[in-house]
C-alpha cells in the first residue's frame, strides 16, 4: 500500500474501533440507507465497503466532534504521527472529491474532467489505467502528491443511461453554490447500489426524483 493508504488504514483502525462502534453502526445506517449491507460473499461486498469507508474518513462529521476523522485525527491522544505521517495527512485534507467523466490515457496518465468544477486534471503515472468508460460518470477522491494526484480506492461507476440525470444534478449544483456536493454524490452512490439490488429495474428508473426505490 502506499503512504496514504498506509496512513488512513492507521486511522480507520482508531476511528472504527470499539470506542467508536456505535458511531460506526449510525454511519453504516446513514450510509447504506434501508438497503441490507451486502452480504460478504456478494461480488461488490469489498468495493461498497471501500466506498463506505472513504465517506466515512473524508466526508461524514463524527458525533460531538462536528469534524470529519481525517480533520480530527491528530488532536486524538491515541493516535500520534510522524513528520512524514503529517506531510501525508496535510495532502490528504487537500483532497477533492467529485464527479468524473473519462476522457483518454496516455501511457501511464489518466485524463478526466472535473463535472461539478468543469475542470480537465491530469493523473500522471497512475496505478489505475482500467474499468474507465467514457460513457460512465464515476465518483472518486483524488489526493495532491506534488505535481500530480492519485486516487483513493472508493470508486463508484454509474451506469451510462444515468448520465442525463446526474448532468441535470451537476448543472444545478454549478448553478448553486448553496447547494452540498457530497450529499448529492451520497445520493447517487445509493441510486447505485439500489441497481444492484433491483437489477430487473431500468437504471433511469432509480435515477430519478420520482423514484421510490432511493430511501
Amino acid at each position: 500500500m502506499s503512504a496514504a493508504e498506509n496512513l488512513m488504514d492507521k486511522i480507520l483502525q482508531h476511528f472504527a474501533g470499539p470506542e467508536f462502534k456505535d458511531e460506526l453502526d449510525m454511519a453504516k445506517k446513514e450510509f447504506f440507507g434501508s438497503q441490507n449491507l451486502l452480504e460478504e460473499h456478494s461480488d461488490r461486498f469489498e468495493q461498497r465497503m471501500t466506498q463506505f469507508f472513504d465517506w466515512y474518513f473524508f466526508t461524514r462529521e463524527l458525533s460531538g466532534y462536528g469534524r470529519t476523522p481525517l480533520e480530527v485525527c491528530d488532536q486524538e491522544r491515541a493516535l500520534r504521527f510522524s513528520p512524514e505521517e503529517a506531510a501525508t495527512l496535510s495532502a490528504l485534507r487537500s483532497h477533492r472529491h467529485s464527479l468524473f467523466e473519462f476522457l483518454k490515457i496516455k501511457g501511464e496518465d489518466v485524463y478526466l474532467r472535473d463535472l461539478l468544477k468543469n475542470e480537465k486534471i491530469v493523473v500522471r503515472k497512475s496505478p489505475w489505467l482500467y474499468g474507465f468508460d467514457g460513457k460512465e460518470i464515476f465518483e472518486a477522491r483524488l489526493v495532491p502528491d506534488e505535481k500530480t494526484w492519485f486516487f483513493t480506492r472508493g470508486f463508484c461507476f454509474h451506469p451510462e443511461t444515468a448520465t442525463k440525470f446526474i448532468l441535470e444534478e451537476v448543472k444545478r449544483h454549478r448553478k448553486n453554490p448553496d447547494l452540498d456536493p457530497d450529499e448529492l454524490m451520497l445520493k447517487l452512490a445509493k441510486m447505485r447500489s439500489k441497481c444492484e439490488q433491483y437489477k430487473h429495474v431500468r437504471p433511469e428508473m432509480i435515477y430519478s426524483h420520482e423514484s421510490k426505490l432511493t430511501s
